[in-house]
């Protein structure tokens, strides 16, 4: 059953093209505004037991004991399909930027506790974060409640704060079909003791229309074994097209797990300093390939989602 809705959710748009010839294209945003978590609601015991996103339609099958309905797993979750390959995936411990930027998200949806990824990415408002649109909301579904972000989370220590979610947005697409080639998700925070989370975690670069097949760095936080999300990890190599054409995302070889959903895709990366570019975001898994990661690319739908959150 899909939770009634208890905050305003809106469609943004400007003025319609015939209205203003020069203003091109109504941006496609689906907003919401965000209500805080209970006083005290995210204590380390509860954090420590919150699953990764990519296991909500198996608690939701659980719960209604149905079967699977989906090809591709809302994501990256392991399944039974899932042909094991070595791949390379390692911890990131050359801290700089991305070691701050990067983060691990809780979440509550359906009642149940999530865990996913998040960066932080340079905005006018320096509040926004970027990551999947499954992590913000579930489809044509419930938007999450409890939300927050934890920047530089390792081991269970948050060494620069927990920021909570103010307003969140999604593409059109993705609100009204689960369409995986919009799964990107941008959400303005509340400032911590009176700053933002820019100011305190630092920000990473943010592209939209880059040329497609970069050599990418994506990070986040694996939760399902072989990981346990304490840690953040991440896959390096070049993007590749959606061999199954399904979708118009890109591909990473990386074996990285659910809970690595939302984190953030990385070209230009320079390993020295941990800057690069955000052009994607870890999104799902095909179910016989558990060796190939898919994130959306970065266009001019998610460059609406970004225009409205920094603005918010």
């Amino acid at each position: 059953m899909t939770p009634v809705l208890t905050a305003l959710t809106l469609v943004l748009a400007t003025l319609s093209p015939a209205a203003n010839p020069a203003a091109g294209p109504p941006p496609d945003v689906v907003h919401h505004w965000a209500a805080a978590a209970p006083a005290g609601y995210w204590t380390p015991e509860r954090m420590a037991k919150a699953l990764p996103i990519g296991l909500l339609e198996v608690v939701r099958q659980l719960s209604e004991n149905l079967g699977p309905k989906r090809k591709r797993q809302a994501a990256p979750a392991t399944t039974r399909q899932a042909r094991r390959v070595p791949v390379s995936s390692a911890r990131w411990q050359s801290g700089g930027l991305v070691g701050r930027a990067a983060g691990r998200v809780f979440l509550t949806m359906d009642g149940v506790d999530f865990v996913c990824s998040a960066g932080s990415v340079r905005s006018a408002n320096r509040d926004v974060v970027v990551t999947a649109g499954h992590c913000v909301k579930d489809g044509t579904g419930a938007w999450a409640r409890n939300w927050v972000f934890v920047p530089g989370y390792d081991e269970g220590a948050r060494p620069l704060g927990t920021f909570s979610a103010r307003r969140m947005f999604v593409a059109g697409p993705w609100s009204r079909a689960a369409d995986d080639s919009y799964d990107v998700g941008m959400v303005a925070l509340n400032a911590q003791l009176g700053r933002h989370v820019n100011d305190v975690a630092g920000a990473l670069e943010i592209g939209f229309g880059v040329k497609r097949g970069q050599q990418t760095h994506g990070f986040g936080y694996p939760a399902d074994p072989p990981y346990d999300g304490e840690r953040l990890m991440y896959c390096a190599g070049p993007a590749k097209p959606d061999p199954h054409s399904q979708t118009h995302d890109q591909g990473l070889r990386c074996d990285l797990t659910a809970g690595a959903s939302g984190g953030p895709w990385l070209t230009g990366f320079d390993a020295a300093t941990g800057r690069g570019t955000v052009t994607s975001v870890s999104s799902f898994k095909y179910s016989d390939d558990n060796s190939m990661m898919y994130g959306p690319y970065f266009g001019s739908a998610a460059k609406q989602v970004f225009d409205m959150a920094e603005k918010a």
